[in-house]
């Protein structure tokens, strides 16, 4: 079974459920930790976080209802993650299910991974689970778009109180324009993650393309998501608000978004 953000929805796990009944079938769980394609500076150990959290609870699950199951969570792509399954898990798979969310929702659609899984299992039946709105996970995937006022207290409380309100994962993006090493951006993005996973807080970052449109969509054709929060300077103070980047993102992306205004950097 290949899957990410949909590994612990209900919809996957009584579809494996009902497969192992009667049967002695063992369930392999493959959770990719996909780099995103438009990073220019990604924290590896915090999305293979959630990707693991999400892998234990689905094989929590099977177990506990008397399937035998068993997991990775992999640094690859979806595609080459079951190529290398084909290649070396014995025995060979007689079936592989990937699950993704809905067409609306999913990445992993818009970039053709189930065709391509498809042609690279060759004989082996590739079977698709959708987990729908009734059947996915009850978490909201949060993206953050902010740079210098990542750590503001009005947008670190903001995310704070956002993570009270149930079962969140937030992206941080941080769109830079210095030098190519982005090295402001870097720091206080990592702070940001540092001080926000101290809490308990499930979230992600990585520094992105300068302009923060782009960064946005990018990040939105790469990972779900479910609302949006822009943080920015007041006022004529923010390029960002001058350029209306709040309004457009809610035009182009059909995304709730929220604004929050950042008074201090730090």
């Amino acid at each position: 079974m290949i899957a990410n953000e949909t590994a612990a929805s209900s919809t996957l796990l009584d579809t494996l459920r009902r497969r192992a009944e009667g049967d002695d079938v063992t369930v392999t769980v493959i959770a990719p930790v996909n780099e995103p394609r438009h990073g220019y500076v990604v924290y590896d150990d915090t999305r293979r976080a959630s990707a693991g959290r999400r892998l234990e609870k689905t094989l929590g699950v099977l177990r506990g209802g008397g399937v035998l199951a068993q997991g990775f969570v992999v640094e690859t792509t979806p595609v080459q993650a079951v190529k290398d399954v084909l290649a070396q898990l014995e025995p060979a798979p007689d079936e592989i299910v990937v699950s993704t969310h809905a067409a609306q929702r999913s990445g992993w659609l818009r970039r053709n991974v189930v065709t391509e899984i498809e042609r690279a299992a060759g004989d082996v039946p590739v079977r698709h689970i959708v987990a729908d709105a009734a059947g996915a996970p009850d978490e909201t995937n949060v993206l953050v778009v902010a740079n210098e006022t990542v750590l503001s207290s009005e947008l670190l409380d903001r995310i704070r109180s956002r993570a009270k309100d149930g079962s969140v994962s937030f992206l941080i993006v941080a769109p830079q324009s210095d030098d190519m090493s982005h090295p402001e951006a870097d720091r206080r993005l990592r702070r940001a993650l540092s001080v926000l996973r101290s809490e308990g807080i499930d979230v992600h970052g990585q520094v992105v393309h300068p302009d923060p449109v782009t960064a946005a969509l990018d990040a939105i054709h790469d990972e779900s998501v479910d609302e949006i929060i822009v943080s920015t300077f007041p006022g004529e103070r923010s390029g960002w608000l001058r350029r209306d980047l709040v309004g457009r993102l809610r035009t182009e992306t059909g995304i709730p978004v929220d604004h929050i205004v950042s008074e201090g950097s730090e």
